[in-house]
C-alpha cells in the first residue's frame, strides 16, 4: 500500500472546508479577543480531526485523540466535568481503540477504511450500553455538582453512542456526532452568556455540525461504492 500526503489526499471541496472551518474558528477567536489558546488549538485539532474522519483516514482518529486531551482540559476549566470525564475517561480511550480497529480494516489494501453494517448484537450492546452510561453519569455528574446537569448528562449520551459507532466504522456515527454538537453548542451558549471567551467554543461546535454532516454523506456514499465494488 503506497503512502500518500495527507494534504494531497483531500479533494478540492474538502480542502475548502478544512479552510472555511479554520477560519470561522480562527476568526471568532481573534474577533473576541479570547486568551485562551488551548481553546484554539483543541479546536484546530478538532476540524481537521473531522476532515480526515469523513474521509475514512485513520489520522482522522489520531487527531481526535489529541483534541480529546486539549478539551478535557478546557471542559475542567469550566467546571464541565461530564465533558472532562467524557473525553478524557471515555472517547479518548475509545478512540484508541477506534484507532487500532480503522488500522486493522482497510478497504482493499487501501488508506480508507473499510465501511461496516451493524450487527443485530451491535445494535443491542449499544442500546444497553448507551442507557446504563446515561444513567450512571447523571448521578455521578449530580453528586460532582456538575454545570448544566442534564444538558451534560445528554451530551454524555450522544459522545458515547457517537464514539461506539465510530468504532464498529458505521457511517452513522456521523449523525450521532451530529446530536453531540447541537448539545454542545448549547452547552457551550449557555457558558457564552456569562463568559463571551466561550463564543470560539460556540463556533468551533457548529463548524463540527457542518463537518459531520458532510461526514455522514461520504460515508454513506462509501458504503455503497465499498459493497459495489
Amino acid at each position: 500500500m503506497k503512502k500518500q500526503n495527507p494534504i494531497q489526499i483531500l479533494t478540492l471541496g474538502e480542502k475548502l472546508l478544512w479552510l472555511a472551518s479554520v477560519v470561522v474558528v480562527a476568526g471568532s477567536f481573534l474577533l473576541f479577543q479570547s486568551d485562551d489558546i488551548l481553546t484554539l488549538i483543541a479546536s484546530l485539532i478538532g476540524v481537521s480531526a473531522l476532515i480526515y474522519v469523513a474521509k475514512g483516514h485513520v489520522l482522522g482518529q489520531v487527531l481526535i485523540i489529541l483534541f480529546a486531551v486539549f478539551y478535557g482540559a478546557i471542559s475542567f476549566y469550566f467546571q464541565y466535568y461530564g465533558e472532562m470525564i467524557t473525553y478524557l475517561g471515555m472517547s479518548a480511550p475509545i478512540a484508541v481503540f477506534s484507532l487500532i480497529s480503522w488500522i486493522r480494516h482497510p478497504f482493499k489494501d487501501s488508506q480508507e477504511v473499510e465501511v461496516s453494517k451493524l450487527s443485530r448484537k451491535q445494535k443491542i450492546f449499544a442500546a444497553v450500553t448507551t442507557i446504563f452510561i446515561t444513567v450512571l453519569f447523571y448521578f455521578v455528574l449530580k453528586a460532582l455538582g456538575n454545570a448544566r446537569l442534564l444538558v451534560s448528562t445528554f451530551s454524555v449520551t450522544t459522545s458515547f453512542f457517537a464514539s461506539y459507532l465510530t468504532f464498529c466504522r458505521s457511517p452513522y456515527y456521523a449523525l450521532a456526532y451530529a446530536a453531540n454538537d447541537v448539545v454542545l453548542i448549547v452547552l457551550w451558549v449557555l457558558a457564552a452568556m456569562t463568559d463571551l471567551g466561550s463564543i470560539p467554543m460556540v463556533a468551533c461546535f457548529f463548524m463540527f455540525l457542518v463537518n459531520d454532516i458532510h461526514g455522514f454523506i461520504c460515508w454513506k456514499k462509501r458504503y455503497i461504492r465499498q459493497n459495489q465494488a
